[in-house]
C-alpha cells in the first residue's frame, strides 16, 4: 500500500550540493517525490519540529543549526515508504551508519547528519502538514504519467 513520508536535507546538505544525489537516491529505487520546498526554516517552526527534544541537551545546538540556512523540505510517496527510507538514509549516528547508505556515504558527524526521515506514519502526517500546505502535496498515479519512445 502507497504510504507518504516526510524527509528534510538538512542544512548541510543543501550547502554541501548533495541534493542531487541524495534525491537520486529515492528515485533510483522506485519512491515518488510528491512535494518538494526549498527554505529558511523559521526558529518557531524548528522549535515545533524538534519538540520531542524540547529538555535533551542538544536542543538549542540542533535549532541553531536547523536554521542556520536552507533546508530542502520533501514528500515521499511508495510502498512501506517509512521503512524504505529509513533504510535508505542509514543510523541516526553516521559513524555507525552502512557504507552505501546517504548518511554512510555523505555524513561524518552526529551533529550534521544531512538527513532527517520520519519514524512512523503518525510523525510523517504531523510533519508533512507542518511543512506543507495541502494544496503543494501533488498526489499523483507516476504509472499514468510514463512516456516510453522507441
Amino acid at each position: 500500500m502507497s504510504e507518504k513520508s516526510f524527509v528534510m536535507l538538512k542544512p548541510d546538505a543543501v550547502s554541501r550540493r548533495l541534493v542531487g544525489k541524495i534525491l537520486a537516491r529515492f528515485e533510483e529505487k522506485g519512491l515518488q517525490i510528491v512535494a518538494v520546498k526549498l527554505l529558511q526554516i523559521s526558529k518557531n517552526l524548528a522549535e515545533e519540529h524538534y519538540g520531542e527534544h524540547k529538555d535533551k541537551p542538544f536542543f538549542n545546538s540542533l535549532i541553531e543549526y536547523i536554521t542556520s540556512a536552507p533546508s530542502l523540505a520533501l514528500v515521499i510517496k511508495g510502498d512501506d515508504v517509512i521503512s524504505v527510507i529509513r533504510k535508505i538514509v542509514g543510523a541516526t549516528n553516521p559513524k555507525e551508519a552502512d557504507l552505501g547508505t546517504i548518511r554512510g556515504d555523505f555524513a561524518m558527524d552526529m551533529g550534521r547528519n544531512i538527513i532527517h526521515a520520519s519514524d512512523s506514519l503518525e510523525s510523517a502526517k504531523r510533519e508533512i502538514t507542518l511543512f506543507f500546505k495541502e494544496n503543494e502535496v501533488i498526489d499523483y498515479d507516476i504509472s499514468d504519467n510514463l512516456w516510453i519512445y522507441e
